[in-house]
């Protein structure tokens, strides 16, 4: 029987960590609503003011309107990568001319 619990719970902690390492880190901010223009919602952390892009795969719960607190969980995803030519590399026991 310990042995049968102790190989379950083992499964379920290699099937969650699985799971989370599947995709991009969630980040969250938390503050009040200065502005919901479109498709951004606009929040105030402290001195910052943090620009977030909603779309249709957002989930709202409540009464989002400027002024409400809110705490709001995103992923960071890239746009675009741009890849910038390598830089020459000197060959090893090269010295610079002039001295």
């Amino acid at each position: 029987m310990i042995k049968r619990i102790s190989v379950l719970l083992l499964l379920s902690l290699l099937l969650s960590s699985l799971l989370s390492a599947a995709g991009p880190k969630t980040y969250q901010v938390t503050g009040p609503v200065l502005a919901i223009a479109g498709n951004v919602i606009t929040v105030q952390k402290g001195a910052e003011k943090w620009e977030i892009a909603l779309d249709k795969s957002t989930k709202t719960t409540g009464d989002l309107k400027v002024g409400a607190k809110v705490t709001i969980e995103y992923q960071m995803t890239a746009t675009t990568v741009t890849v910038k030519p390598a830089m020459p590399t000197k060959p090893a026991g090269a010295t610079t001319k002039g001295n």
